[in-house]
């Protein structure tokens, strides 16, 4: 079985979800902060925001307000979120560190404007899920 599971904070990374979903014939799971970010928590312009505090240490992590229970029945996983300083935003951490992901398949997929899919953000993923394979990252602009 397939699963898409995404983080999106304008709209843009849902909307490629749910074609990959459509396409795939895919679950789709939603990771979510247990606390919904603000649109004052996202703006990177401002220095002390919750976005930029966040991505300054690697070891920070985001409460998830759900984890996904049913993670084991899936095979192949599409995970997807915007590029935040050339990574996953540190939910995607917690996500990959709230299951056992060993064995599964998992497809990044990510939305920037500007960012690029490096080796750093592929590394930083799969240090959160040792044992998973994971392919190579699709950056969709």
């Amino acid at each position: 079985m397939k699963l898409v599971a995404y983080f999106s904070t304008s709209g843009k990374t849902e909307a490629e979800a749910k074609k990959i979903a459509e396409r795939e014939d895919a679950d789709i799971f939603v990771i979510q902060p247990e606390e919904p970010y603000t649109s004052a928590d996202l703006d990177w312009q401002e220095r002390g925001c919750r976005a930029n505090n966040e991505m300054e240490n690697k070891s920070n992590r985001v409460a998830l307000a759900a984890v996904c229970e049913d993670i084991a029945k899936y095979d192949e996983i599409y995970l997807g979120f915007p590029l935040w300083w050339g990574y996953a935003p540190r939910i995607i951490n917690t996500f990959l560190e709230s299951a056992d992901f060993t064995g599964k398949k998992i497809i990044p997929f990510v939305t920037s404007g500007g960012s690029e899919y490096t080796q750093n953000t592929a590394d930083d993923l799969k240090a959160c899920a040792p044992g998973a394979i994971f392919e190579e990252g699709i950056r969709i602009k």
